[in-house]
């Protein structure tokens, strides 16, 4: 367990044990008391540790075919219920980071409807990708938890829609080269998403899925609202972070044109619509497209 007091002084505004899920569920009570009498919020990654372990494919007939090592969508399910009962004892502001099943969304509006302080997230990925994009092994499609069925993903979908789930995220996890050019079971999980993260959200907004207001919603108003933060609208006084953009301009990405130092994108050459034209940080503007 971190300092969550001090740390909490010198701004840390939310405290989490990421993908490396805490198996004690005793030492987790503990955190989550300790983050209540603090006001902190709890991030978690649901996911049941033990039977996702070694895991590189979500179970089913894909996965078999393919001899990839594959875990159950329950032990997403089964995670979350155990994070719920523990926000349910002891009262913390609870987050779970990535939902993507659809069999975990029950146990999620069950908590919300007995009025327990819990939100969710999904990742860009798992509302614009399913299991079959996994192909013939390409390891820029190995992510954690691992791409869903379509069902899944619509799922997904329609639970942003109606507000059953929060927040989506980037899940921006760089990975080097060396360390996605393995076998598909000793890849390195994850994927960039800091710059495909606007188009890949369009391609749900242009499908008729989702409208610009619940996007955005989704995607700057209610993770800052969560964390507390300032940002993520366009209030008379709020900083001006604004994002310039054509929804409709058609490009094709190309993962060696991104300017982050890993290219693991999943979307390389891939067709895409939605192109950022300029974007400021507190009033300042930091990128001009090149025209």
């Amino acid at each position: 367990m971190t300092e969550i007091g001090f740390l909490r002084d010198a701004g840390a505004i939310a405290f989490t044990d990421a993908a490396r899920v805490t198996t004690e569920a005793k030492a987790l009570t503990r955190a989550m008391s300790y983050a209540k009498s603090l006001g902190a919020l709890v991030v978690c990654h649901p996911q049941d540790p033990g039977l996702s372990a070694g895991a590189s494919a979500t179970s089913g007939k894909f996965a078999s075919l393919r001899g990839i090592p594959a875990v159950s969508p329950m032990a997403e399910r089964m995670g979350l219920e155990r994070d719920l009962a523990l926000v349910e004892m002891t009262g913390v502001a609870y987050h779970a980071d990535q939902i993507t099943t659809a069999k975990s969304l029950p146990a999620l509006a069950r908590a919300k409807a007995a009025g327990l302080d819990v939100t969710a997230g999904t990742s860009i990925h798992h509302l614009t990708l399913n299991e079959f994009d996994v192909g013939d092994y390409r390891t820029f499609f190995k992510l954690t938890p691992p791409l869903r069925s379509e069902v899944d993903r619509l799922a997904m979908v329609a639970a942003v829609a109606e507000g059953a789930i929060d927040i989506i995220s980037s899940m921006h996890t760089p990975a080097d080269e060396e360390s996605k050019r393995l076998p598909y079971e000793e890849a390195a999980p994850g994927a960039v998403a800091l710059e495909s993260f606007l188009p890949a959200a369009m391609r749900l907004y242009h499908a008729g899925h989702l409208t610009l207001p619940a996007l955005f919603r989704a995607m700057a108003l209610n993770p800052a609202n969560r964390l507390g933060l300032p940002q993520g609208s366009l209030a008379l006084g709020a900083p001006a972070d604004l994002v310039l953009f054509d929804p409709d301009a058609p490009f094709l990405m190309d993962r060696f044109r991104l300017r982050s130092k890993s290219k693991n994108t999943p979307f390389d050459g891939a067709r895409m619509e939605g192109k950022v034209l300029a974007t400021w940080v507190g009033g300042t503007q930091v990128f001009a497209a090149e025209t």
